[in-house]
């Protein structure tokens, strides 16, 4: 089962417990993880064929053996909760039906406060749901290929619920990560785009549905590329785009561009991120946000340094720190929240590692860990296996095992793919040196944790 589950990038703690529950019927329907891995596992069978119960059935009935510690099982959230809610009111649960129910990371105290239930709460009974039920959809689990197609004009309410739901999705990515959270989104991101079939009265709304849309279709896409789907991603990516293009979007198409340019370089297409990251900056021109300019040219280095040209790097990196210098403007985007100087700071490691110049990449990423404000959670797990990396790369073995430590303290509550695979780069370069007790503890702690 592991083995199967890290074939498609997933992450499953499988043990001989689990597959005697499983045999004994006491799990009546896996969770969405060990769904996909099954699914893997037996290719052309449904759940149904295994032997399984369908979800719908299943839903909730643990929960009340637990004490309703599942979400279905919760109050039901008004509007304006939903709204209103913050981290501080929920307790910490896991989100699997098949969970024992509360969870802790003893080595991240401030996510005590905060709950995976929140995901559901937002994605079950949240600010999309509102828009999904007021255009006669039902509740958010009629969210369907096969639903009825809505019967009523969209409005303000529902283009204020797509724009809630894209604060809420970069919220919880924020903290989370976007691995546990990918699947989830998806309904939103299917309700955002009825809602403009759906049409409106005013030209007003309509900009603000087709903006939120694409800017949805952004986060969504975010998260699979963080979960390392980056055929996912590329998809909702382009449907982004399209959507900007449709609607003449200058500030949604140079979003478009700048995640578009984010996931090439990722994926092994370093062209492709110079010239989306130029065409970027060519959409932005007009919008006044030397930030997002700044970003944008942060982009394009990645691209060069993927090329292995340290010239072109050199000059979009100067260019970024430039335009980075000219401060924050009216026109920034909300989106760009993150960017700070620990964003500045560890997109310009990044550059350096590719580049192959450790030492400059450690300094970065030094900077970037001691820069990140403490509530992107992601961010800090992102920027402290970076360094770990940077670090093992050019020998300084014993630091490198203590930051690749501090980014494992992370990986309870943040569930992030692309930083996974950091932290086992890390790991591979440190090998040679397991004789160091801090490398051996480091080496062990990363082997546990991805199988």
């Amino acid at each position: 089962m592991r083995r199967s589950a890290r074939e498609i990038g997933e992450q499953v703690s499988c043990d001989a417990r689990y597959i005697g529950r499983v045999e004994s019927g006491e799990i009546r329907c896996p969770n969405y993880a060990y769904e996909r891995v099954f699914l893997h596992m037996f290719p052309g069978t449904s759940l149904a064929d295994m032997g399984f119960a369908p979800r719908e059935s299943v839903r909730g009935r643990a929960a009340r053996a637990r004490g309703a510690h599942n979400v279905e099982e919760a109050p039901r959230l008004s509007t304006a909760r939903c709204a209103d809610l913050t981290y501080g009111q929920l307790p910490l649960h896991t989100d699997h039906p098949d969970s024992p129910g509360l969870i802790a990371f003893p080595n991240c105290p401030e996510y005590d406060e905060e709950s995976d239930v929140l995901r559901r709460a937002f994605m079950t009974g949240g600010p999309a749901a509102l828009a999904a039920a007021s255009l006669g959809g039902g509740a958010p689990h009629a969210w369907s290929a096969d639903r009825p197609a809505p019967s009523a004009y969209a409005g303000e309410t529902e283009a204020g619920a797509v724009e809630e739901a894209v604060r809420h999705i970069r919220l919880l990515d924020d903290r989370h990560g976007g691995a546990g959270l990918y699947h989830r989104a998806a309904g939103p991101l299917r309700t955002a785009y009825d809602l403009l079939d759906a049409g409106t009265r005013s030209q007003a709304v309509a900009d603000r549905l087709h903006a939120g849309a694409g800017e949805l279709a952004l986060s969504v896409g975010w998260l699979a590329h963080d979960s390392g789907r980056y055929a996912d991603a590329r998809s909702h990516y382009a449907e982004a785009l399209a959507t900007a293009r449709v609607a003449a979007d200058p500030a949604l198409e140079a979003h478009a561009f700048c995640n578009t340019a984010f996931l090439a370089r990722d994926a092994g297409r370093p062209r492709e991120a110079v010239r989306a990251a130029q065409a970027g900056q060519q959409a932005a021109k007009a919008l006044g946000s030397p930030h997002l300019l700044s970003l944008l040219a942060l982009r394009e280095a990645g691209g060069w340094a993927g090329l292995g040209d340290t010239s072109g790097c050199r000059q979009a990196l100067a260019r970024a720190q430039r335009l980075f210098a000219r401060g924050l403007r009216d026109g920034d985007p909300e989106w760009m929240s993150f960017f700070g100087e620990a964003e500045l700071e560890g997109l310009e490691a990044q550059c350096w590692s590719a580049l192959g110049m450790w030492d400059r990449a450690a300094d970065h990423a030094q900077q970037a860990v001691r820069l990140q404000k403490p509530h992107f959670t992601r961010n800090r797990a992102l920027f402290t296996a970076e360094l770990a990396g940077d670090l093992a790369a050019r020998g300084e073995v014993e630091e490198a095992a203590a930051a690749g430590a501090r980014a494992l303290d992370f990986l309870g509550p943040v569930q992030s793919t692309r930083i996974s695979a950091m932290l086992q780069a890390a790991a591979d370069r440190l090998r040679a040196f397991r004789a160091e007790p801090a490398v051996a503890d480091f080496l062990g702690r990363q082997a546990a944790a991805t199988a």
